[in-house]
């Protein structure tokens, strides 16, 4: 049977940002794989950023959870493809985006590296599904 919302958005942001930023940076985001917003079955992010207003906004106005990845977890699996400095430094981590969307999911594979859009971090996963 296939998983009928297979997408998992992992998402890491600049403290303060927008839904309306968030927001197109996903559309930007899946339209580079051609996916659409529908196939998206929840959003994770690191703990950190639980609070953030326009990330809560951004899930409630689009009726998605979100999931909560604990900062300890993904520093004991830090998947990333490109390492950021600037993450590192000031959060402990090499990445928020990916690592939160592989950890979301339990056979996942990503279909979107990190992708940067003023100030939003995101990539996508695809739930695979059993044959």
């Amino acid at each position: 049977m296939e998983t009928l919302k297979p997408l998992v958005v992992g998402i890491g942001c600049r403290k303060g940002i927008s839904r309306e930023k968030i927001d197109a940076a996903i559309h930007g985001a899946l339209s580079k794989i051609s996916r659409d917003r529908k196939e998206i079955r929840e959003v994770a992010t690191i703990d950190l950023k639980a609070q953030e207003p326009g990330l809560l906004e951004w899930c409630e106005e689009n009726d998605l959870s979100l999931r909560i990845i604990p900062q300890t977890l993904i520093q004991q699996r830090p998947w990333v493809t490109n390492a950021s400095s600037w993450v590192r430094e000031n959060i402990g981590v090499d990445g928020v985006c990916e690592p939160c969307a592989l950890l979301a999911t339990f056979r996942g594979r990503l279909v979107l590296s990190k992708t940067s859009s003023d100030g939003v971090a995101i990539a996508i996963v695809e739930e695979i599904s059993e044959l």
